[in-house]
């Protein structure tokens, strides 16, 4: 059935919707594609389908040598970044921390910080984006009393510290390991404060400005920065600090940055790095939206409603590199990149590079993304219930998407316990039908029967755009196993130690690789020291999971209620004498009405039978007499119906290590026994065990010094059994005197 859960998903509700179907679902809002579009004039086809992909309504983030950076926003106001390497490799997704921002300057590493305005950044994540899968590093500039400036390496930033007397230095803070440096640069003014930059380190140089003079009449610096050596190599000298507001840019040949003035505007000032000519490029209305960059002697401008022009700075020749742009971002090679178009190439992004004795060069290197195409799960593919025990423990699950470029969270969760199962889906290698097979286990044992919660939450590659989500409800069945104390189908034997501790094992539901393996060991609880014999009962009171009984020393029976998480409710009085039985079996239908009896023989060699009655309170009606002689069996075990006839059967072992099958006759009592083979005397125990390897009859287990035995019934009467490895128990076969 299909449910929907708003806001806080599983947690706060449940909702049910409607019956499971494969129509049209409403989903979560849009996501956005990324595809490629078309390169005309001398690109080719074939080249053009190898440019990487800008995602559509993002914005530039930055530039690296090996890929970009997009950015956008949801409706919600939350960030989306994505990593797109050049080379068409895989977009990578990456987090913002809460109420976050990020940050890149020229080089692979993307600087995660924990404020959305660099400047106030303290908490810093450096990922070096050249290797997307490679841990980030973590520099905490709080403890320094210091602020983000710029990024040097995947390893290192500069930052401002802030002594005790509110005076300010720039330092480069490095992380390696576990330990954290910093060192001072050295040649800026003692009362330089306000420390920033936007202009990617080249070469070994960062070009930082700040504000220095007296407090009343402060001016703006700035100053190129030989990062090895920690010292300024050279300064600049500007009216207003620019901190806030300012694009720092350097090259070769030239110096520049942002300025404003009222009455004039917006304009860029460079500086000759050789003859020291100032110059000033007004660009118009402060709030144009303009970018600026520096590639080689050439200043590279525009804003959304102009062409992308380069003037150069030493002719003050102009050319249109074109036909718009809404961004741009300096690269660490010295070129830049704008999100743009051209006529004959198409929108997309553009390199844009300093030539030899020419204008700059403009090659295309990212095409622009498709038109919105939204996320959505159009159709769920999900078993209202799941009969785990007729397909082999799994369950096929599967969710249509609207489109191909996404993966899949998936979450189980059953409602009852809150135990859960998460796994990722990724896209199919054709189609958009994304399918994933539950082998029905979660950590590591199968999972409890009952209603489960399956949530699929798909998520664009690109990371833009929101999320879709979904959710039904499954049911998880298997057939009753008189054997089972977890509610999951699968057999749980008792032991207990020679300290009184009694522990459960769970075991797999089906043999892996031909064997009956054990899944987790659970310590029950001590003081079983006090019971003569456990017995494992079956579901005796109509909960259907398993019970447990015990008679005590002084001969009273006490009933063990399972509560079908493999736990226990605390015991009940049941009823006294029992001290004359010296063997008690149950956990099998002797009589075919459905409940599981109980059989117990006195020391004077009579066998009684108790029949199972459903009820909690007085579990077991009166006993009938079945017979006498049975004091030549050492041991007996209800094991079920084995042989395929009309109900339960027993086997009893003697004392030459003989077993005897006794098949029901479904009134219970017993035909003539069937002699099974002699051997049987090397066990100290043997247990009715339910289906132990999920084939529809239930198995013996058999356990003793010599090592632990899956005895599979065959359906036979004549060949009984057929015996199986199993780890449980493995190198244990001395250290448990109750088995059940």
């Amino acid at each position: 059935m299909q449910f929907r859960s708003t806001g806080t998903r599983l947690a706060t509700a449940i909702l049910v919707v409607t019956a499971l179907g494969a129509g049209t679902l409403a989903t979560a809002p849009a996501a956005f594609a990324a595809g490629s579009g078309s390169v005309a004039g001398s690109a080719s086809a074939e080249a053009a389908a190898a440019l990487p992909v800008f995602p559509s309504g993002a914005d530039l983030s930055g530039v690296g040598a090996t890929g970009f950076l997009a950015r956008s926003f949801t409706p919600d106001g939350t960030t989306k970044l994505l990593w797109t390497p050049y080379d068409g490799g895989t977009p990578t997704p990456l987090q913002t921390p809460e109420d976050g921002g990020s940050t890149m300057a020229g080089s692979d590493v993307v600087v995660l910080g924990d404020d959305s305005w660099n400047a106030q950044m303290r908490s810093l994540t450096l990922r070096n984006m050249a290797d997307p899968s490679a841990p980030g590093v973590t520099i905490d500039l709080g403890a320094l009393n210091g602020n983000y400036v710029a990024v040097l390496s995947p390893t290192s930033v500069l930052a401002q510290l802030t002594k005790d007397d509110g005076t300010a230095e720039l330092h480069v803070v490095s992380k390696d390991g576990a330990t954290t440096t910093t060192r001072k640069v050295s040649g800026l003014p003692a009362d330089a404060t306000d420390f920033f930059t936007s202009a990617p380190v080249r070469d070994g140089v960062a070009f930082v400005g700040y504000e220095t003079g007296p407090a009343d009449a402060r001016t703006g610096g700035r100053a190129l920065i030989d990062v090895a050596a920690g010292t300024v190599s050279e300064t600049y000298s500007s009216t207003e600090s620019g901190f806030g507001f300012s694009n720092l840019m350097f090259s070769d040949s030239h110096v520049a940055w942002l300025d404003w003035k009222s009455g004039t505007g917006l304009f860029v000032t460079s500086v000759d790095r050789k003859t020291h000519e100032e110059k000033q490029t007004l660009l118009g209305a402060r709030d144009g939206e303009w970018y600026t960059e520096l590639v080689g002697s050439w200043l590279v401008h525009g804003n959304p409603s102009t062409p992308v022009r380069a003037v150069s700075l030493t002719s003050g020749e102009t050319h249109e590199l074109a036909d718009h742009a809404s961004g741009s971002a300096a690269a660490g090679d010295g070129s830049a990149v704008v999100n743009g178009g051209r006529a004959a190439d198409g929108d997309g992004l553009f390199r844009i590079e300093a030539a030899e004795g020419g204008a700059p060069t403009v090659t295309k290197v990212a095409e622009a993304g498709q038109a919105p195409v939204e996320l959505k799960i159009e159709q769920v593919h999900i078993p209202e219930v799941a009969y785990l025990d007729k397909t082999g423990g799994k369950v096929s699950l599967g969710w249509t998407l609207s489109r191909p470029d996404a993966f899949l969270d998936v979450t189980l969760t059953h409602v009852t316990t809150g135990k859960e199962f998460r796994t990722r889906v990724n896209a199919p290698a054709t189609g958009t039908l994304f399918g994933y097979t539950w082998d029905g286990i979660i950590g590591g044992v199968d999972a409890p029967n009952g209603t489960y919660a399956v949530e699929a939450e798909a998520t664009p590659l690109d990371g833009i755009g929101e999320p879709a989500y979904q959710g039904f409800l499954m049911t998880v069945a298997r057939t009753n196993n008189p054997h089972d104390y977890t509610n999951n189908g699968s057999t749980d034997v008792l032991a207990r130690d020679a300290a009184g501790v009694l522990w459960r094992d769970d075991l797999l539901d089906r043999p892996v690789n031909g064997q009956v393996k054990p899944a987790q060991r659970t310590r029950i609880g001590s003081g079983w020291q006090t019971y003569k014999q456990i017995e494992a009962v079956g579901n005796i009171a109509g909960n259907e999971v398993g019970d447990l009984v015990a008679v005590d020393g002084s001969g009273v029976l006490w009933h063990y209620l399972g509560k079908g998480d493999g736990t226990f409710t605390s015991r009940a009085r049941v009823g006294s004498g029992w001290g004359v039985y010296n063997k008690i079996t149950g956990g099998s239908d002797l009589d075919g009405d459905g409940r599981t009896d109980l059989l117990a023989t006195d020391t004077a060699g009579a066998l009684w039978f108790y029949k199972g009655t459903g009820s909690a309170t007085t579990p077991f009606a009166a006993r009938v007499r079945l017979g006498g002689g049975w004091n030549i069996y050492n041991q007996l075990t209800a094991v079920g119906n084995i042989a395929g006839t009309a109900a339960g059967d027993m086997v009893a072992r003697d004392k030459d290590g003989v077993l005897w099958l006794y098949q029901g006759n479904g009134r219970g009592a017993f035909s003539a026994p069937v002699r099974i083979g002699g051997g049987w005397g090397a066990f100290t125990q043997l247990v009715g065990a339910g289906d132990v390897d999920n084939d529809g009859r239930p198995d013996l287990i058999a356990y003793g010094a010599g090592g632990t035995y899956v005895y599979r019934s065959t359906g036979s009467t004549t060949a009984v059994f057929s015996r199986q490895s199993t780890s449980l128990y493995a190198g244990e076969g001395a250290k448990f005197n109750n088995v059940a």
